[in-house]
């Protein structure tokens, strides 16, 4: 995704990525916002989502790191706070070739809901969104996520770590079927 610097509008770290969709929706914000989540900034790597907003109403978004646009790239992007969020205003006409990228959407109330898991902040977004923006993605994250062996793969494997850590707990080590 290729868009032209904006004007930096705000630059903060905050614990919850949902002040900064609220702080968009409030000015009516033409622009877009990044977040880097905290693990990223420790980890040094170069994860970063950026979500674009027409009138403060999310249109895109697209994770720096996995390639990936939409509902997997907020989900590429969600994990617990602090996060740094840069918001920057930048003219509609700069963002009408980004916002052409169908595979990148996301629903009016998408990034709130996976970002911020603030429902009341879906629900106002949502209030002011066109129509046209009120599609739901849940879908297709569940499908992306699905898909994602490796993500499968990782969420068995924690679960395996837990339940021997749970059995050594309780001295049920001899009990276990590896």
């Amino acid at each position: 995704m290729n868009i032209p610097r904006g004007d930096l509008l705000r630059s903060r770290v905050v614990d919850d990525p949902g002040t900064t969709l609220a702080t968009a929706l409030e000015r009516r914000l033409t622009g877009y916002a990044v977040f880097e989540p905290q693990d990223a900034v420790l980890l040094g790597d170069e994860r970063r989502g950026v979500v674009t907003f027409e009138g403060g109403v999310p249109v895109l978004a697209y994770c720096t790191d996995t390639d990936r646009g939409g509902a997997g790239a907020l989900e590429d992007v969600a994990s617990p706070g602090p996060y740094s969020a840069e918001l920057y205003e930048l003219d509609r006409d700069a963002l009408a070739e980004a916002h052409e990228a169908d595979d990148l959407r996301v629903s009016a109330g998408l990034p709130a809901e996976r970002l911020a898991d603030d429902r009341d902040l879906v629900t106002r977004t949502r209030d002011v969104a066109p129509d046209d923006r009120l599609g739901a993605d849940d879908t297709d994250a569940v499908e992306a996520f699905l898909a994602d062996e490796s993500q499968i793969e990782a969420i068995r494997e924690q679960a395996r770590e837990e339940a021997r850590a749970r059995a050594e707990e309780w001295g049920l080590t001899d009990a276990l079927d590896d």
